[in-house]
């Protein structure tokens, strides 16, 4: 019986090892190090498994016993790389006490079970032997070994986690990010949508909305990032594919775009408490017939908490455009949030709103004013205000005569527009026209908080549309030419997010944004930067913009940040000189400005996207340097003809004679 026992033992070790073994194992986060330092040693098990497997049973009761702590310690460390490869690479990060703690303990385990094994009693060689003590060696070693991530990528997706960051370094920390969390594709980021809300819901925890949806919004940032410094990425068809009759030919959608209650497109996918998700009408429907589980996993739902799914939204939009499809429209009537707004609190803020009306101009400000300090001070206050009917209130009051009301009062909605829920009341009781109001026409702080809100509603990506065609681009192309450096920034950042649709980038082009915008690039001060490359390489996508951008000498400037830009700015100026390169004249420029030696230097040094960057455009100037040589030689041929044929001819006979006979003139 023992020897039954110890076999099974056997076969869950070769199990593991074999497992690991088998390949399949891409581990893209921030524990890349760790887990292929796991794997590693696992595989090194491997020899051991074959002799193990050699061996007819186990005949003691000690490496049976041996051999199931050893199977439980491999089936651990198997879950571990699991999860590596599986999990949320955003959550992982944040989780990071917990998963370094896991990997301390995965390592214990393993070296405990390698510890005094008994070989002699398995008849295992002396050669695999030393093999296994060797990686018992190393798990000991790693053991006594703290091998902690990078503290610099944790605190900076803590900070845009918990929107502590810096305003005006948040698109280098998304830089970073992207690049460190290996989320650069479309596959990349609908993978990481799904592990994220089913890692989530099975970490325990009985209300895990709020974790999701801010995990969520922070998915949202870097895929609008990505998105924005990958043209390519984007909707390149517009056309919808026909079969041989002429008629629409049917798209494969993918799975995860799918509701898995309807099986249809999802047109506003929401989170459940278990994680997974749905589309809103139909889950709701599933919750009003009294279900209490979840569809797909059959798991009870702690609470009905539905969580939009900003992420799967864009990601479903952006697939719809690319493949010729009208995306799905949703509803617009705003999602209900619930406060837990005391009654003295509602009554105070129910008289704030009466003051919102009187005739009195003071009241009106005094009240625009507490209302603005209590929609800052915390979420809460945000839905107890908007649940008041605030906003369309407030929205009256931004075209007061008195300044001082007007800045209140699109300040109190730019610090509404912070929760989610609250942008599409906003945007749907028609704020935007009052708002692009105050950015031309009020004092320059209301101005600043004007663009600072357009920023916070641009968020939502069918609001960028609504925002773009209310006249708010010129605006805000103004505010940055004349700003306050704290109005330039918010400028800057809202364009930034507006222009990511590409209906916007031609507004903005028109609006005079590229030469202000190569006036910010080329000031020796270097005031804005960071935000006008990162404009600029969005314009260079479009066809007007690239126009624009190749009729201001660019190139001078582009080829020196490429050689001694920031990181970021080096990528950013390559994609724009991408962009430039499909007419030859820029690159004949920048060859007489020394491109070449930069742009070597970024394709070996450079951040993933910059490195890419280059090498494209490595490519295209050896091209046009293979061009320009075979015209240079083609000419050299041909004026060596016509030296040999003068000679021919004779005194009396001239070029022009010979090229007429030959047909050249």
């Amino acid at each position: 019986m023992a020897g039954v026992s110890g076999r099974g033992a056997a076969e869950r070790v070769a199990a593991a090892v074999e497992a690991v073994g088998s390949g399949g194992w891409e581990f893209r986060n921030a524990y890349r190090r760790q887990l292929l330092a796991l794997s590693r040693r696992i595989r090194l098990l491997g020899p051991f498994v074959e002799e193990l497997r050699e061996v007819p049973c186990v005949p003691a009761v000690e490496p049976e016993r041996a051999l199931a702590v050893l199977a439980d310690a491999l089936e651990e460390a198997l879950d571990l790389l699991q999860l590596g490869r599986d999990g949320s690479r955003i959550f992982l990060v944040l989780d990071r006490d917990k998963v370094m703690k896991k990997f301390h303990e995965s390592i214990v385990q393993l070296e405990q079970a390698l510890c005094d094994f008994s070989y002699d009693k398995l008849d295992i060689s002396d050669e695999v032997r030393e093999q296994v003590e060797l990686v018992h060696v190393q798990l000991k070693r790693a053991k006594e070994r703290v091998d902690m991530p990078d503290d610099e990528f944790y605190n900076e997706l803590l900070s845009l986690y918990n929107k502590s960051h810096d305003p005006s370094a948040e698109l280098d920390i998304l830089g970073r990010l992207s690049e460190k969390l290996h989320l650069t594709t479309i596959t990349d980021l609908t993978q990481e949508s799904l592990a994220l809300h089913e890692m989530v819901a099975s970490g325990g925890g009985n209300d895990p909305g709020e974790h999701i949806e801010k995990m969520s919004m922070l998915l949202k940032k870097i895929k609008d990032f990505v998105q924005t410094q990958n043209p390519e990425m984007g909707p390149p068809m517009t056309t919808k594919l026909m079969d041989p009759n002429g008629e629409p030919r049917p798209r494969n959608i993918p799975d995860e775009f799918r509701c898995p209650i309807s099986l249809e497109l999802m047109k506003d996918p929401v989170i459940v408490a278990t994680g997974q998700t749905y589309e809103r009408a139909f889950i709701e429907k599933w919750l009003a017939s009294g279900h209490q589980t979840c569809p797909n996993t059959q798991q009870r739902m702690p609470n009905t908490t539905l969580t939009p799914n900003y992420v799967l939204r864009s990601l479903i939009a952006q697939w719809c455009e690319a493949n010729g499809i009208d995306p799905p429209k949703r509803s617009t009537q705003p999602d209900k949030p619930t406060s837990s707004c005391s009654s003295s609190e509602r009554a105070n803020i129910d008289a704030l709103l009466s003051k919102l009306c009187s005739a009195d101009p003071e009241e009106q400000r005094s009240a625009a004013a507490e209302l603005r300090l209590l929609a800052k001070r915390n979420a809460n206050n945000r839905i107890c205000i908007a649940e008041a009917g605030a906003i369309p209130l407030l929205l009256s009051l931004l075209s007061s005569s008195n300044l001082q009301t007007q800045e209140h009062a699109v300040t109190a909605l730019l610090n509404l527009s912070i929760h989610e829920d609250n942008k599409t009341s906003i945007i749907s009781s028609g704020a935007v026209p009052g708002i692009v109001h105050v950015l031309k026409n009020g004092s320059m702080e209301a101005r600043e908080n004007a663009a600072a809100t357009l920023f916070s509603l641009s968020v939502v990506d069918e609001y960028k549309v609504t925002i773009g065609g209310t006249g708010a681009i010129p605006a805000l192309v103004v505010l940055l030419s004349e700003g306050s450096q704290r109005g330039k920034k918010d400028a800057a950042a809202a364009l930034f997010n507006l222009c990511i649709y590409q209906g916007n980038k031609g507004r903005a082009i028109r609006a005079g944004l590229v030469p202000l915008i190569m006036g910010l690039v080329t000031n020796p001060t270097g005031a804005l930067l960071d935000e006008a490359m990162a404009i600029l390489s969005i314009l260079s996508s479009h066809p007007e913009g690239k126009a624009a951008i190749g009729a201001a000498e660019p190139v001078p400037v582009l080829v020196e940040m490429i050689g001694s830009g920031s990181p970021r700015n080096r990528e950013n100026a390559a994609a724009v000189m991408l962009h430039l390169s499909v007419q030859s004249v820029h690159l004949a420029r920048a060859q007489e400005c020394g491109i070449m030696v930069p742009l070597r230097d970024l394709a070996l040094n450079g951040t993933e996207r910059g490195r890419r960057k280059a090498v494209q455009l490595l490519e295209r100037m050896s091209r046009f340097l293979v061009r320009q040589q075979e015209g240079i030689s083609s000419h050299e041929q041909m004026l060596d003809e016509l030296e040999r044929q003068l000679d021919a001819f004779g005194p009396g006979v001239t070029e022009a004679d010979i090229l007429e006979q030959s047909g050249l003139l």
